[in-house]
């Protein structure tokens, strides 16, 4: 079955938005030159050691160009508050998605959007042994 592989960020400022998700999550960046015209950001998230994804930061070169990926995280708040602090803003205020957990929609320092996941201990798509 196909299943995503990759997520790529579109940014007007890359460096702005590498300096943006290393304040928030902690991810390690680095550049990757030479691939296109541009440089593109390469993300190591800590997922995709476990996960066939990979995820990237990119200039945008068209309007459209956007994302929306829900990234999981131990406690919602706590990345709101790191978010504001980096530059970026809360879209949709934290709210309880029953059986799922809590969802909130933030705008990344590029107005992106993206959400944030803090799973409930009984939610339907749990991993066994807890969280990844």
């Amino acid at each position: 079955m196909p299943h995503i592989v990759h997520v790529d960020i579109a940014a007007d400022d890359p460096q702005r938005a590498t300096r943006f998700y290393e304040a928030v999550f902690d991810w390690q960046i680095q550049t990757l030159h030479g691939a296109t015209s541009t440089s593109i950001q390469l993300i190591n998230t800590g997922f995709a050691e476990t996960e066939p994804i990979s995820a990237s930061i990119a200039q945008r070169g068209d309007a459209w160009r956007s994302i929306t990926p829900l990234i999981d995280v131990d406690s919602v708040d706590t990345y709101a508050a790191r978010i504001v602090a980096a530059g970026g803003g809360i879209v949709h205020a934290k709210q309880l998605i029953p059986g799922i957990g809590y969802l909130l929609i933030f705008r990344d320092t590029e107005g992106n959007e993206l959400g944030l996941v803090e799973e409930l201990p009984e939610t339907m798509f749990a991993k066994p042994g807890g969280r990844a």
